[in-house]
């Protein structure tokens, strides 16, 4: 937490400093006037009898704390604030999943598909309350599994039992991702407006339906610009490793991952791209990730610690006025 003193929520209270100012030129004035009256004083001898022995600075101390006190509950007033993170209580996510054949793949084991399977869960349990989340499942075509919401049973029950399925349509991945966050937004849209929204692309190989990724009407790099226009950015997991393979009507066949295509569109939506050739490395994608969505950083009041360190001041004032002249300063 980083205090800021350049932000007051009540700055006008700082005016009370001058009456604290005035405070401690009064009570010095005091002390003068006092010390004047003691010099004239004729008969020294018979006033250390008749006065007790003053206490030298130490006397000033309940006063001092005091004037600290008055300091401490003044910033307090002010409203000083602070950066905290805190977390999002009303965003949109939707989770999108590549559920091709080459999420058969073994180079992750077990298997890419069950790898990512446990790591989305995971991503899913530990997202912050308030974010309503939706499931996409796509192959040769894109499925809203689950709408947009906070119910995350259902989401994690939808991951457990994802089929894989022929071709990579990631275009008509990221387009039915924006029709189910613009449909959502229109339902729940208040006086703030449509709540912020992600799409988290997570796919192991290259986008086959259409084959033109960048200027076909449905492809990834046209969808990608899309979500730019509507503000909504694309962070992409390139999940695989170079050297799998699956086994399709008997024959071997190569699934590398396709890094550039998925750079390419988180660049296009101000996403951010993200690589992950073990199942451990997904799983730190996943969290930080969790943590980027999760949580936003806001100023909020900090005037807690001034309060309490001024009552604390203001109580030790008092308690040292009792102890060192027998009154309260």
């Amino acid at each position: 937490m980083n205090l800021s003193f350049r932000n007051f929520s009540a700055p006008w209270w700082f005016l009370l400093l001058v009456v604290v100012a005035l405070i401690v030129v009064g009570y010095v004035a005091v002390q003068r006037m006092r010390r004047k009256r003691t010099m004239r004083f004729t008969n020294l001898a018979l006033l250390e009898k008749v006065v007790p022995k003053r206490q030298g600075w130490i006397r000033h101390v309940p006063a001092i704390v005091l004037v600290v006190a008055l300091m401490l509950l003044t910033t307090a007033m002010a409203g000083p604030t602070a950066e905290q993170r805190v977390p999002r209580n009303r965003a949109t996510v939707m989770l999108v999943i590549d559920v091709s054949l080459s999420m058969e793949a073994t180079d992750v084991e077990p298997t890419r598909l069950r790898a990512a399977q446990d790591a989305a869960k995971d991503f899913v349990t530990g997202l912050t309350p308030g974010i309503n989340l939706g499931l996409i499942a796509f192959a040769g075509t894109a499925t809203v599994l689950v709408s947009p919401t906070t119910d995350r049973n259902g989401v994690s029950n939808a991951i457990d039992n994802l089929r894989l399925a022929e071709s990579t349509a990631t275009g008509e991945a990221i387009f039915a991702a924006l029709q189910a966050i613009e449909g959502f937004a229109q339902v729940i849209s208040g006086v703030e407006g449509a709540p912020p929204a992600r799409v988290v692309l997570m796919t192991d190989g290259k986008q086959t339906i259409p084959t033109d990724d960048g200027n076909d009407p449905r492809g990834a790099f046209t969808a990608a610009r899309a979500a730019a226009d509507q503000k909504v950015p694309v962070s992409t997991i390139s999940f695989g490793t170079q050297s799998g393979e699956v086994t399709i009507d008997g024959k071997n066949q190569p699934v590398p991952v396709d890094d550039e295509s998925m750079r390419e569109i988180a660049r296009l939506s101000d996403g951010e791209f993200y690589r992950a050739a073990t199942a451990d490395q997904l799983h730190r994608v996943y969290d930080t990730l969790g943590e980027q969505i999760g949580y936003e950083t806001k100023d909020a009041d900090a005037s807690r610690p001034w309060l309490v360190l001024g009552t604390l001041a203001a109580l030790m004032a008092a308690g040292s006025a009792l102890v060192i002249g027998q009154r309260l300063p």
